[in-house]
């Protein structure tokens, strides 16, 4: 169902010889990726809007019955903002990282593995799959430690944001027994420490070191731009990791986009295939991206 009611009736003029060229096309990617593990970084606008929310879902499921294995890490800024804000309390943020003192820990608790997973869950089984909902916690899955954040321009400043984790390791073996068993793992960027501390682990960075441990063919992640773009504006679809590090030195990218591209970075480094940031607010933009040879996004190599 697209966000768009007129574009489904659209669909009525496509001939069916048309459709059967459609899903014929998808059959090489179907057979490439069969049996691959695709970790999806799932936030901003595709989560907040009905319509998008339920294309996302079918996408997921549909990845899943043509036999790959995706595994969903989400977010939920807006949310947490939500939330804090009926407690009256503003969300501050030190290089795209959110400053996370105890109470606002326990607010990202329950928004995070209580109200966001569980949605994701329900749409995701509606939709015909079978979801699970796991954090950092189930199975041992992320274990972390306090971040300690330097300072990008002076290093010898080191900021204290709270309660944010940096992960010290992954143990994926509770995703592989789910994957195996057809369930489809619905991740929360919680961690735990060694004293059973709670940590908020940026989302990003958590879906870029599963897709790493998972050796997973593609990391894909879900935003609210078109991609990473150029100075002018302009979709950059295809960059290696040496022209994303030009692309941090002179600026281009910045703010919220550091965490995301340095994690999507580090996966390409790290044996993920390939990595695609792509416009969560294009109808079903996950299957366009892994089904078509169209770009819906900014593709990552590792070289």
């Amino acid at each position: 169902m697209s966000a768009n009611p007129v574009a489904d009736h659209d669909l009525r003029h496509v001939s069916s010889r048309d459709k059967a060229e459609i899903l014929a096309q998808a059959l090489p990617y179907i057979r490439k990726f069969h049996g691959k593990t695709i970790v999806i970084k799932y936030g901003g606008n595709a989560m907040t809007d009905p319509a998008l929310q339920q294309d996302f879902a079918e996408d997921v499921v549909l990845l899943k019955l043509v036999g790959m294995n995706p595994v969903v890490v989400h977010g939920g800024g807006p949310q947490i903002e939500d939330a804090l804000a009926k407690l009256g309390k503003k969300g501050t943020f030190i290089q795209g990282m959110r400053v996370t003192d105890a109470e606002t820990m326990e607010v990202v608790e329950w928004v995070l593995a209580g109200q966001v997973q569980q949605d994701i869950v329900g749409l995701i089984n509606v939709a015909g799959g079978k979801a699970v909902g796991l954090t950092g916690r189930d199975g041992g899955l992320i274990r972390a430690h306090k971040l300690k954040m330097v300072d990008h321009k002076d290093p010898s400043i080191e900021h204290d944001v709270g309660q944010v984790g940096e992960i010290e390791s992954i143990d994926p073996s509770v995703v592989k027994a789910l994957q195996d068993d057809q369930f489809i793992p619905v991740i929360s960027p919680l961690g735990f420490g060694q004293d059973n501390e709670n940590y908020n682990i940026n989302a990003d960075v958590v879906a870029g070191k599963l897709a790493e441990v998972l050796k997973a063919e593609k990391l894909m992640m879900l935003t609210n731009t078109p991609g990473v773009l150029d100075k002018s504006g302009k979709l950059l679809t295809n960059l290696s990791a040496r022209e994303i590090d030009e692309l941090f030195a002179d600026g281009t990218i910045s703010g919220g986009m550091l965490p995301k591209i340095g994690s999507a970075l580090d996966a390409a480094k790290n044996g993920v295939n390939t990595v695609h940031i792509i416009d969560g607010r294009v109808p079903h933009a996950m299957l366009l991206e892994v089904l078509t040879d169209q770009a819906y996004g900014t593709m990552i190599r590792s070289h």
